[in-house]
C-alpha cells in the first residue's frame, strides 16, 4: 500500500467531488444540500491555494482523500486562525489517511506562522441518527483537537436540526509579536511524501 500526499490541482476536481458528493447527498457531515458542480469544485480549490494548502491523498495511485485549510475569521486579527476540512472516500477509512493528511496539513500551517486550529463538525441533536455519527468528533480528539464549544441545533437537513461542536488545537506559540501570516502560494514547499 503506497501512500502519497500532494498538493491539490485544478485537474483534481472531478475526482474530489465524487468523494464528497457522498457526504453531501447521505450525510449532515456537510451541511450544503445540493452538489456542487465540477467548475464550482475548481473554483474552490483555486481559491483556496491562494492562501492555504488543499492536500490531497492517493492511496496506489486512486485518490482517496483530502484535506485543507480555509480562513477562520474574515478581520485581520484572525489571520492567525484557520479552519481544517477533511474527506475521505468511503472504502478507505480507517486506514491511517485522515492522519496523514492532517500531518501535512499542520506542517504547512506552521510554515505560514498558524497558531490556532478549528473544526466545525456537525453533532447529532439525537441519538441514533443515520445521517450522522460522531465519528469526525473522535477521529478530531485523536488529532489532538479539544472541544471548545457547541451551538445547539442551528444546522437543519434531512428534515431534522443538528448542532454544531468547535474544536481547537494550537499547533505553534503564542507569542506577544506574532510573525506575519504567509500565504500558501508564496512558501517553497514541497510534501515529505
Amino acid at each position: 500500500m503506497e501512500v502519497k500526499i500532494r498538493i491539490a490541482k485544478k485537474d483534481d476536481a472531478e475526482y474530489l467531488l465524487e468523494i464528497y458528493s457522498y457526504y453531501v447527498a447521505n450525510t449532515a457531515v456537510s451541511f450544503e444540500y445540493e452538489v456542487p458542480s465540477v467548475q464550482e469544485f475548481e473554483r474552490r480549490i483555486c481559491t483556496t491555494l491562494e492562501n492555504y494548502p488543499y492536500l490531497v491523498a492517493e492511496l496506489d495511485g486512486k485518490i482517496a482523500g483530502y484535506a485543507y485549510a480555509s480562513r477562520f475569521g474574515t478581520r485581520a486579527a484572525f489571520d492567525w486562525s484557520i479552519e481544517t476540512s477533511i474527506y475521505i472516500g468511503l472504502n478507505y477509512h480507517r486506514l491511517g489517511l485522515g492522519k496523514l493528511l492532517y500531518e501535512e496539513l499542520e506542517s504547512i500551517l506552521a510554515l505560514q506562522n498558524i497558531t490556532n486550529l478549528y473544526a466545525r463538525i456537525a453533532d447529532p441533536a439525537e441519538d441514533n441518527d443515520e445521517h450522522l455519527s460522531r465519528d469526525s468528533q473522535h477521529f478530531h480528539e485523536a488529532q489532538g483537537y479539544k472541544l471548545v464549544g457547541k451551538m445547539n441545533r442551528c444546522g437543519y437537513k434531512f428534515d431534522r436540526w443538528y448542532n454544531l461542536i468547535y474544536m481547537e488545537k494550537t499547533i505553534t506559540e503564542h507569542k506577544q509579536t506574532q510573525a506575519p501570516f504567509i500565504p500558501f502560494k508564496q512558501l517553497q514547499y514541497i510534501p515529505k511524501s
